[in-house]
């Protein structure tokens, strides 16, 4: 049997099952599964009230890690380059509450930068940080690319990598 996941047992990265989908190709569920995470880390435990369906979901590729019982561990979603910005960007990365201290953050951020880089080998990556997150993300490539400003009242910082 196993253990109950908790901070303090999280599951290793590799047992953990991911997920490459359009948007298209989600179920219902699964939509409902990434919103659900989504509204709970960044409305609920960072109390910012903030439109997070944004229409930018059903252009975006979705990155999530699953557990064996099914339950979203990691998310993250990549919009492709378009007329306005030509960067590839990364964006709603999260680590669901149960899953986190197990290196699940680099993991998330190792694959999806993989799978850019085999789709866009050429093309900037940016994303926009909170700006406590700046070494995490540096350690990937990626530098401050304007001020750190307020974001829904928390401090945010564009970054960007010259390639994935």
């Amino acid at each position: 049997m196993n253990a109950p996941v908790s901070a303090a047992n999280p599951p290793a990265t590799d047992a953990l099952e991911w997920r490459w989908t359009s948007f298209d190709a989600l179920s219902a569920r699964e939509v409902y599964t990434i919103l659900e995470a989504r509204s709970a880390v960044f409305v609920v435990e960072q109390n910012c009230v903030y439109r997070d369906i944004d229409d930018a979901d059903q252009a975006a590729w979705h990155l999530a890690a699953y557990d064996d019982a099914g339950r979203l561990a990691g998310y993250l979603r990549v919009l492709l380059p378009d007329a306005q910005d030509p960067d590839v960007r990364i964006g709603r990365v999260l680590t669901t509450a149960a899953f986190r201290g197990a290196g699940l953050g680099n993991a998330l951020l190792s694959r999806a930068l993989e799978h850019i880089r085999a789709q866009w080998p050429e093309t900037p990556v940016s994303l926009h940080a909170q700006a406590h997150l700046q070494r995490f993300y540096g350690a990937f490539g990626f530098a401050p690319s304007s001020d750190v400003h307020d974001e829904d009242g928390i401090p945010h910082v564009w970054m960007r990598s010259a390639r994935a």
